[in-house]
This record gives C-alpha cells, sequence and structure tokens, in this order.
C-alpha cells in the first residue's frame, strides 16, 4: 500500500452540529456529530468504493465549510491517518465520541453520530457501535451489502443505515426498498409524492434517519454540482412520479 504524509493532529475528528440541517434536528432533541474524511480518492486512499461517475461529480465534499482549502487539507490528512494508523486514529475517535456522549447528556439532547459524512467505510467492522448503546448512529451507504446486512438485523440495534441510489444502482436499491429498507434518491427540482410506487420524504427537512419510517424513498434535492448532473444520478420528477 502506498503511504502518504499526516500527521497526528490535536484537533477534532468531529465536527458537532455544523451545518443548517444537522441543526434541525436539535428541535426534535438530538445534536449530531459527523466525522468528515476526504471523499472518494482525494486523499490518495479510495474511500467510497461503490461511487458511481455521476456521484462522484456531484459529492458535497466542497460544499459548506468544505469549499475551504484548509478544511479539504484537514479532511484529507484525517483520511490518511485513519488509513495508515488506525488504532490511533480509532482511539482517538473513542475518546471524543465520550465527551460527545458527556457534552449531549448536560445539554440535555440526545446524541447520534454519523461516521460516513464524505465516505463510505464500513465502521461496523470496529465494534464502535456496542461500546456506546446509547448514542444512535447512522449512514447512508452505496455499498450493497452493508444496506442488506442492515434491513436483515445482522448490525448493532443502535445503527440504521440509509441505501443511496444512484445510476448504476437501481435494481439493489429497489430489491433494498422491496425487503423493508429505505433508500435516499436526489431529485432535480422538486420532490415527488412518490416514485416508481414507493413514498418519497422530505429528506432535507432533517439528517436523522433513523427517525424515518420504513419502506420509503429519503427525497433530497439536488445542490451544488449535482445540479449539472445528467448521468442519470440525479433523478428528474416527471409528472407521473407523482402517481403511486
Amino acid at each position: 500500500m502506498k503511504t502518504f504524509e499526516y500527521k497526528k493532529t490535536s484537533g477534532n475528528l468531529l465536527n458537532y452540529d455544523n451545518n443548517s440541517k444537522t441543526k434541525k434536528g436539535q428541535k426534535k432533541g438530538y445534536k449530531t456529530a459527523i466525522l468528515y474524511l476526504a471523499s472518494h480518492k482525494q486523499s490518495g486512499f479510495n474511500v467510497c468504493p461503490m461511487a458511481s461517475v455521476g456521484c462522484a461529480k456531484s459529492c458535497l465534499y466542497s460544499a459548506g465549510m468544505g469549499k475551504f482549502s484548509n478544511v479539504q487539507l484537514g479532511r484529507i490528512n484525517k483520511t490518511r491517518w485513519f488509513m495508515q494508523d488506525r488504532k490511533t486514529f480509532l482511539n482517538k475517535l473513542i475518546q471524543e465520541i465520550k465527551k460527545f456522549e458527556i457534552r449531549c447528556k448536560k445539554e440535555k439532547f440526545k446524541p447520534c453520530i454519523r461516521l460516513n459524512g464524505t465516505s463510505d467505510i464500513s465502521f461496523e467492522n470496529f465494534k464502535l457501535f456496542e461500546m456506546f448503546p446509547k448514542i444512535k448512529f447512522y449512514d447512508y451507504t452505496k455499498i450493497y451489502k452493508r444496506a442488506f446486512n442492515f434491513v436483515n438485523g445482522r448490525y448493532a440495534s443502535n445503527y440504521h443505515i440509509t441505501y443511496s441510489l444512484n445510476e448504476d444502482n437501481r435494481k439493489e436499491a429497489f430489491n433494498i426498498l422491496k425487503m423493508g429498507g429505505n433508500i435516499s434518491a436526489v431529485f432535480r427540482d422538486t420532490l415527488p409524492k412518490f416514485y416508481d410506487g414507493f413514498k418519497v420524504i422530505n429528506g432535507d427537512e432533517t439528517d436523522l434517519r433513523f427517525l424515518d419510517p420504513k419502506n420509503c424513498i429519503v427525497g433530497l434535492k439536488a445542490k451544488g454540482e449535482a445540479k449539472k448532473d445528467y448521468s442519470g444520478f440525479v433523478l428528474e420528477s416527471y409528472p407521473e412520479a407523482l402517481v403511486a
């Protein structure tokens, strides 16, 4: 494996309610912490193994604070640290999760954490969720096996996964729906009420995916570079999509 220079920083790995979407969750009693790594191959390591062409081009990696070069460099450093010295990275992450849990208790919030803010890593393999049973963990993924295992009850009960639809995985996505799971889908303009017979909910209202009703499509409006996508990753809200 190729090695890259990195630093074991003393700064936080997790970001706390640092965007408008996660802040909305506070109205429902939740405080959210997110781990942002350098998406796809930005760091020299591929942390989004199933990213499609449309997904990679439409990634929100540079949205919000991610547009600043110092933030991007920080995410690259964190990713290289995780990939090359996982033990010390996870030790620091565990300590931060402990502090976050204490902070939430003091502020009277229920804690939730999304470890794949801009990545698609199988964190379930590191037994983190079992260590913190009172914290709700959640993620989006394009790795079918992860979503399949989730809907079949093979992960910790405090971990929730939403499978992400793209231009290459329609069959797999609708299999997850048929099994009772949820998928996310990006729409160009307005969100339809139904899409291919499945109810569409507004996923931009909060990021608390574990509160979503089962067996539905989490609709997200195209943002940033996604507005320019015509690969099939971004769906069109045709009139017929509005009919169940």
